[in-house]
């Protein structure tokens, strides 16, 4: 099919596509939250050699996984022109014409599926409506994917996933310590030097309804660690005891969520939250991801050094089976976690 931004831009759309409705209307349809700030982490004070600065950092950390499973980190040491460089050129991948885009298309509904492109997600075969949304997604860790168009594209964000992948190991340096354990736990344990990591570029076009249309429904994330920016345009939504959230960003800053894994890890301390993607009729929105996740053939379970006075809340299972598992189920349920829960 057509994607969302030629949809878009072929016609003057009134009203919603009747494909792409979710609710039936407007008594039904999707309440935006309030907007909320999340805690912000300094990355720099993660390598403050004042030791009291880099305690109270890993304690905001754990604090921040335990009571939100959201933060935006701020000084990540990412330089700016990169950021800018990969919208502009995931924006030049979308801009291509329909028949290009149609070349890095896989419609196999399991991962590992290498470079992926398309409105319906992979598990579409459970997918009664269409998403408004247009998407690219491949994996760049531990073996690099990525489409040969645009012609940049591939430089560019082979540095974006390196740069991402160093702070994803030294944020999780800082949480294993937030949980008492040592530093390099989790790095050991979850085998990051092989760890798997997938870059996905969304791209939300202005939506004529959207208050009946969805851009990604709710879900959790199956690794350890997200990382999200966003194009100044809001549309992030986090649910935090119940009730949604609009989530504000701040400029250069990365958005940081817990997933799955790291529930599973922590014992269930670090809670996987509960996200999704809402829209607007004004403007586009794209967001880049980077997820983060343990090398594909770690088998995750609770650390041991935290059983000592609980029993283990979930089973073990290696993590490209965990991913398979739950990209094959519908995307707005968290069974696979549910099903590893021991009590």
């Amino acid at each position: 099919m057509a994607s969302i931004k030629t949809l878009v831009q072929s016609q003057d759309l009134k009203s919603l596509p009747s494909e792409f409705a979710h609710f039936k209307d407007t008594q039904e349809s999707i309440r935006t939250g309030p907007e909320v700030s999340v805690p912000v982490i300094d990355f720099s004070l993660l390598s403050s050699t004042d030791p009291d600065e880099r305690a109270k950092v890993i304690l905001d950390l754990g604090k921040a996984c335990e009571e939100w499973g959201f933060f935006l980190v701020v000084n990540h040491g990412i330089p700016e022109n990169l950021i800018s460089a990969l919208f502009n050129v995931c924006n030049e991948f979308f801009d291509m014409p329909e028949k290009e885009k149609l070349q890095f298309e896989n419609k196999h509904p399991l991962y590992p599926v290498m470079v992926r492109s398309g409105t319906i997600d992979g598990n579409d075969s459970n997918q009664k409506v269409k998403l408004w949304r247009d998407y690219l997604r491949f994996f760049v860790h531990p073996e690099y994917h990525c489409p040969t168009k645009p012609k940049a594209l591939s430089d560019i964000v082979l540095e974006y996933s390196r740069r991402t992948r160093d702070l994803a190991k030294k944020l999780l340096g800082g949480i294993s310590q937030s949980l008492g354990l040592e530093e390099d736990y989790i790095e050991k344990a979850m085998e990051l030097d092989s760890s798997t990591q997938i870059f996905a570029a969304n791209y939300y076009p202005p939506c004529p309804q959207p208050e009946l249309a969805i851009g990604i429904p709710p879900h959790t994330d199956p690794g350890l660690l997200t990382f999200l920016l966003q194009n100044g345009v809001e549309g992030l939504e986090i649910q935090n005891k119940g009730k949604w959230f609009q989530l504000t960003g701040i400029p250069g800053a990365i958005f940081v969520n817990t997933a799955d894994q790291l529930e599973i890890m922590s014992n269930g301390k670090y809670k996987s939250v509960w996200h999704r993607a809402v829209l607007n009729n004004k403007k586009t929105r794209m967001s880049l991801v980077v997820a983060n996740g343990p090398s594909p053939d770690t088998i995750v379970t609770p650390a041991p050094p935290l059983l000592r006075e609980t029993p283990a809340a979930y089973g073990p299972m290696k993590y490209m089976e965990y991913v398979q598992v739950q990209r094959s189920s519908r995307l707005n349920q968290k069974p696979t976690l549910d099903q590893l829960k021991l009590h």
